[in-house]
This record gives C-alpha cells, sequence and structure tokens, in this order.
C-alpha cells in the first residue's frame, strides 16, 4: 500500500500523529493524479495550486491543534453538477454559457467548513442525463480497470476517479442511479442516501447526492459532514445525531429479499447473475433468511418516466437557441426532443407513474429487512457510448434496478461482489427502508468484511 491508497481515518490519524501531514499527502496525490489523468479524464476544473495553499493551511492547523472538523485536510472531488462559488457550471454540455456560480452548493459549503481540500470537479455527460463518461464539454472519461471501456454515469469523473485512487473521497449525484451504476462498474462503494440526507441544490424528485469511495468506512466518515441541514432543499430532513461509524450488525434472521429480474429492460448477464448469487449465499451463511422477490418496476411505469423526463428536459432547454441546443451531445438532443410532442397530460401520467412506484417499493418492504439485486444488469460497454444500448429510441433499459429507490427515497449502495472472465467489476445493489441508512451501510460493511473488499485496485499507465 502507498501513501495515496489510505483511508480517511488512516489519513486523520497520521495528520493527528504528525507522522503525515495534509500537505505532503497532497504532493504525493498529484504525482498520481498525473500518471493517471491522460488516461482517463475523469477531472474538471483541476486546480493544484490551491490545493497546495489549502493543503498547507491544513497543515498550520493540525500542527496547531485547531482543526476545523473531522474531514480537515481530506482531497475531495465534487461532480461538476455541485457549484462551487466562483467556478462555472457547464453541466457537462458546450450548450450552456459558462458563468462563475455565486455561492457554493451545500455539500460544497459543508466541506469547506470542516477543512475539506476541494482540488477539482469530476465530469458528467450533458446535463447528467446518461449513465456514461461521454459529454459534448468534457473530455471522454473511461473506466481505470480497461480504458476501452465506460465508467458509467452520470457521476462519471466521480468512479473513475475514486477507482483510480484520486484521494479517498468522491462525491456524486443521483436521480435514476448515477451514484451506483458508476459505482458497479467500477468496482467502488457507492451510497445514495435517503433523500433529503444530504442537501442539494437544486433539488428535484427523486434527486440525491452521495459519497463515492472504495471502502464502506470512508463513506460513512463523510457521512456526519455531508448530512448537515441546508435551508436550500426544501426536501432536507431534519438534524440528525446519528452515530455514522457505528457499522456492526447481526443479520442473523434478517429477511432479505434476492431480486434478479428488474421487471424490464436489458435482461441480466449470467456473469452478474452469478456474483449477485454467491453473495447472497454470503448472506445465508451467517444466518440471513433470502428471500426470492419479485421486481418493483413495469414497463409501464418505466415508459411513463420517460416520458414524463423528455418533457421536464425539453422545457429546460427550449428557450435556448437553436444553435445551442444543437450542440447538446446529439444523443440527448434526439431524446429531448421526443418531449416536444408530450402534452401537458401525458407528462402527468408520466410523473404519475413514479407514484406507482413508491407504492410498489413501499409494499416489498412490508415483507423483507433489505432487498439485494444487481446493480448493472451488464458487466461493461464501449467508453465511446452514450448508453448501454447507445440507442436513444431506449436510454432507460439499463436503470431498472436503480431508479425505483430514488422514486421510493430509500437509501441504497452499490458494492463491488466479484469480477468477470473479462477482468472488469460486479456491483451488488444494497437497499433498506426509508431512512434508514445505517442499514444500508451496515449491511454494506458486513459483506465488505466478508470478502475482503477489492485490494488489486488499477495501477496507473507505464509512462
Amino acid at each position: 500500500m502507498t501513501e495515496t491508497d489510505l483511508t480517511i481515518r488512516e489519513l486523520t490519524q497520521r495528520f493527528s500523529q504528525k507522522s503525515l501531514s495534509p500537505l505532503e499527502y497532497w504532493l504525493a496525490l498529484e504525482k498520481h493524479i498525473e500518471r493517471w489523468e491522460p488516461a482517463i479524464c475523469a477531472l474538471y476544473a483541476y486546480d493544484p495550486e490551491a490545493a497546495r495553499a489549502q493543503a498547507a493551511a491544513s497543515t498550520d492547523r493540525w500542527m496547531k491543534g485547531a482543526t476545523l472538523g473531522a474531514l480537515d485536510g481530506i482531497p475531495v472531488t465534487l461532480k461538476e453538477l455541485i457549484a462551487t462559488k466562483g467556478q462555472p457550471v457547464p453541466l457537462g454540455t458546450r450548450a450552456v454559457e459558462l458563468k462563475p456560480a455565486a455561492e457554493d452548493a451545500p455539500i460544497a459549503a459543508r466541506l469547506r467548513e470542516d477543512g475539506a481540500v476541494i482540488f477539482a470537479k469530476t465530469t458528467c455527460p450533458d446535463y447528467g442525463m446518461l449513465s456514461s463518461g461521454l459529454s459534448s464539454f468534457h473530455h471522454l472519461s473511461r473506466n481505470p480497470w480497461d480504458i476501452t471501456q465506460n465508467p458509467g454515469g452520470s457521476s462519471a469523473g466521480a468512479s473513475a476517479a475514486a477507482a483510480a485512487g484520486y484521494g479517498p473521497l468522491h462525491i456524486g449525484t443521483d436521480i435514476g442511479g448515477s451514484v451506483r451504476l458508476p459505482a458497479g462498474w467500477t468496482g467502488i462503494f457507492g451510497l445514495k442516501p435517503s433523500h433529503g440526507r444530504i442537501p442539494v441544490d437544486p433539488y428535484y424528485v427523486g434527486r440525491c447526492a452521495g459519497p463515492m469511495t472504495r471502502t464502506v468506512e470512508d463513506a460513512a466518515f463523510s457521512m456526519a459532514t455531508l448530512s448537515r441541514t441546508d435551508w436550500r432543499d426544501g426536501t432536507g430532513l431534519p438534524p440528525n445525531d446519528i452515530d455514522w461509524m457505528d457499522l456492526d450488525i447481526d443479520v442473523r434472521g434478517m429477511k432479505i429479499g434476492l431480486m434478479l429480474d428488474a421487471g424490464c429492460g436489458l435482461a441480466v448477464e449470467d456473469e452478474v447473475r452469478a456474483a449477485v448469487e454467491a453473495a447472497a449465499k454470503r448472506f445465508e451463511e451467517v444466518g440471513a433468511i433470502i428471500v426470492p422477490v419479485a421486481p418493483v418496476l413495469t414497463r409501464a411505469m418505466l415508459d411513463g418516466l420517460d416520458k414524463f423526463w423528455r418533457a421536464r428536459f425539453w422545457g429546460d432547454i427550449e428557450g435556448l437557441s437553436e444553435e445551442r441546443r444543437e450542440s447538446i451531445l446529439p444523443y440527448i438532443y434526439s431524446w429531448a426532443k421526443g418531449g416536444a410532442a408530450v402534452s401537458g397530460v401525458e407528462a402527468v401520467r408520466g410523473f404519475n407513474q413514479t407514484i406507482e412506484m413508491r407504492k410498489t417499493c413501499g409494499r416489498l418492504f412490508t415483507e423483507v429487512d433489505a432487498v439485494i439485486s444487481p446493480t448493472n444488469p451488464i458487466v461493461s460497454y464501449p467508453a465511446e457510448w452514450a448508453s448501454p444500448t447507445n440507442d436513444p429510441a431506449l436510454p432507460f433499459e439499463h436503470i431498472c434496478f436503480t431508479v425505483p429507490w430514488n422514486m421510493s427515497e430509500q437509501p441504497a449502495s452499490s458494492i463491488n461482489c466479484g469480477f468477470s472472465e473479462s477482468g472488469m467489476p460486479i456491483g451488488l445493489q444494497i437497499v433498506g427502508p426509508r431512512f434508514d441508512d445505517m442499514r444500508v451501510l451496515r449491511l454494506s460493511r458486513a459483506f465488505e468484511k466478508w470478502t475482503g473488499g477489492v485490494t488489486n485496485w488499477p495501477q496507473p499507465p507505464v509512462s
């Protein structure tokens, strides 16, 4: 293990012992990023000079015993959609006029309050509307496990940065799987907390933010900071006094639903099914009761959501000039144009399908304590593709295991549960009851302990 592989707990211990300073750690990390970044293109607005200054200030605070918070000196990236004061928010597209953000979004504000070193934003596709590293604004982001393959998205750069070891903490956003899908495809841990647990601005139906890390503990460590309240999120949850590091759990007697059929969308590939079934056996071996469960999603629900999202997105871009609209990634623009023909009544009917998802998810959790499933139905797909289907007429066939839990506002994670014959990671999704984020974190940590977690992380290309 090198210095750049240290966890947040290990880093803060070293900082406290004065055997490693935040500045020394950052300088080592900076060299590591330099070796990786040309190959995977995970970052936007990368500012190593500003990071050095932040790390130096943190070093002074540690030397004086006057740290700001639990994440003081810890390098962090934020998904490009999360505003930071003074920097433009391109939303992953050439269609947006670049204007400096007037203030930090809630997540950025909380991290600065605690002294974190925000050194870059991470890439995303146009408007965050793809599960891909493809963007009309950013360079193509690639999967560190195999740079010919896609990291997924829309938190594409965050997942690539985490897998490549760009520090222990990266923050993504998730409205249909955008934290969990790329986490699954890059072998990292991704947490989509209960809706409103981490305040976001702008907030929206199903939109959450969450940590993307190499270990469950690093994600848990960040939650005390990230979950502090902010008035700007009208869906935010009340202040909590959760002990986020209390990760022990006894799974004996727990009733865990095993969902291997999403109800629609892409078929689950054999290697994915086998890895998830093996994960279920792990839970069963330590006393959990595994119960096969039916899908919570139907084709009518997915198609309704598609129609609603097209109409919503067309409303967002309709006022742009034709020239700006045509600068949007063609795949997304082709999909969005379908929203122009959606009537108000049809859009409302589409939205109503999100309520149907809430009902089916709620009904299932009257019968089980948690649900496990594949995160992604397929092992991987080419880096240059806009989605796993690469077909704008079928844009959401890959989100069928993840999107229901956004609409039901339940916490869910993705954790690595194996590798394909081609060497690509496979993700296991773990879902808990609404508001019980700790159950998801604890089950994830238990599984990580049983498997030993990922230890063979990809190495930088040889220059």
